[in-house]
């Protein structure tokens, strides 16, 4: 469907148009007509699909075709988003969209000195996307009222939960008032989060373009299974290959985010960290470095594995198996985004493969065993899961040739050099 065909007015086409976009996306085609009509929308759609557009252009559309009286301007949209680096993207999303209407979008978000977002809130705001924790701060303070928002966003609300931000959305939504527009966007809808969306919404329309968890089919998604100590020298090996120009390494923890940057510094690959102990000048740093090419390599806790919104990413690599499988669903979504291709390698060391197999049941299929590396696994190497049976494996054909020359397996087995871009 062409964005015309969604009932936008002028300035907003003219913003897309001038972005490059031209169809909507399947949440954009399904959301934006019930908001645009006032109601309430709880859209369940993986990351990468368009869900900011969803809901910020039927906003803007609001905010311009109603503008706000008197001289200045209250808040009238809240945007509630888990991570700073997810809200700076909606942000300048909205800023984007709304260039060629007057609409005024403010960001806040800790990590950073809270004087230049106080004074850009006294210039008046049509459109607040916050961190809960900076929020809540500034309305303790008495620089932020609620009591004039008409729409409400929550997005990411399954992240939002992974990090203990529930109790702080329900104290916020207390503040606002009873009648107001809520659109609720997540990418898995757990119990307790149709919980919280049942407390915030009023009779909604509901919006799902992929099943729960589903994965990009364009992302080419395979395992490398190997001794953990040798982890560092299977992800140089990828390295190596040079048409691998911008490859995001996902570490479970900040410590080993930290510690794979030195050793890949002493492999000659100069790469940086991202992750919560970060300053957000540090954050933002990396980020800029990672998204200009200065940096080949971004090592990033799963702070990153949503919101990240970086052109290209030629592959991600699991460096570690999430303790979540849910997890593995939102990182790999930071490469194949807009219709592109994308690689997806997990390095799956022995203690790590009851995490395999959650994850491969989670998205409903095996991931292609990646075999012939120098740095293979001693111990034997699992077979697939069961995804019918529910068991922990079943058999497959055993390879006629390797990667590097030796004999290998066919089928279900991917080469390691089949890996490469073409």
């Amino acid at each position: 469907m062409d964005f015309e065909e969604l009932a936008l007015i002028e300035p907003l086409l003219r913003a897309v148009a001038e972005e490059g976009y031209v169809e909507a996306t399947p949440i954009q085609a399904q959301a934006i007509p019930p908001i645009l009509a006032g109601r309430d929308v709880m859209g369940c759609a993986r990351t990468g699909t368009g869900k900011t557009a969803a809901f910020a252009l039927p906003i803007l559309q609001h905010l311009f075709d109603c503008p706000a009286e008197g001289r200045k301007r209250p808040i009238r949209s809240l945007v509630l988003s888990p991570t700073r680096e997810l809200a700076a993207q909606i942000g300048e999303s909205f800023s984007v969209y709304g260039r060629f209407t007057k609409v005024r979008a403010v960001t806040m978000f800790g990590g950073v000195s809270q004087v230049p977002q106080v004074e850009a809130l006294r210039g008046g705001v049509d459109v607040l996307v916050a961190t809960p924790g900076r929020l809540l701060d500034l309305i303790q303070q008495g620089h932020v009222s609620l009591d004039r928002i008409e729409v409400f966003v929550l997005d990411e609300a399954d992240r939002m939960l992974d990090m203990g931000f529930i109790p702080d959305i329900r104290r916020i939504a207390r503040m606002l008032p009873r009648k107001r527009q809520t659109l609720f966007f997540s990418a898995t809808l757990p119990d307790n989060i149709v919980s919280l969306a049942e407390s915030l919404v009023s009779d909604p329309v509901s919006v799902a373009v992929d099943p729960p968890a589903s994965t990009v089919d364009l992302i080419e998604q395979g395992v490398c299974f190997v001794e953990k100590e040798q982890k560092v020298d299977l992800l140089l090996t990828f390295l190596r290959n040079r048409s691998l120009d911008r490859v995001l390494v996902f570490s479970r923890t900040k410590h080993g985010a930290d510690k794979i940057v030195r050793k890949l510094k002493q492999g000659g690959v100069h790469s940086l960290s991202l992750h919560g102990d970060k300053s957000q000048n540090a954050r933002t740093n990396a980020l800029e470095q990672f998204k200009s090419g200065v940096a080949r390599v971004l090592v990033a806790t799963d702070i990153a594995s949503r919101g990240l919104d970086v052109d290209d990413v030629s592959l991600v690599v699991n460096f570690d198996v999430p303790v979540e499988p849910e997890v593995y669903v939102h990182r790999i979504g930071r490469t194949g985004r807009a219709g592109a291709q994308g690689m997806a390698v997990l390095f799956c060391a022995l203690d790590e493969r009851a995490g395999l197999i959650a994850v491969e049941r989670l998205i409903g299929r095996n991931l292609m065993r990646m075999e012939g590396h120098p740095f293979q696994s001693h111990y034997p190497l699992p077979l697939p899961t069961d995804l019918k049976k529910g068991k922990g494996a079943v058999p497959f054909e055993r390879p006629k040739r390797d990667a590097f020359g030796a004999p290998v397996r066919t089928g279900r087995v991917r080469s390691f050099r089949s890996r490469r871009r073409p």
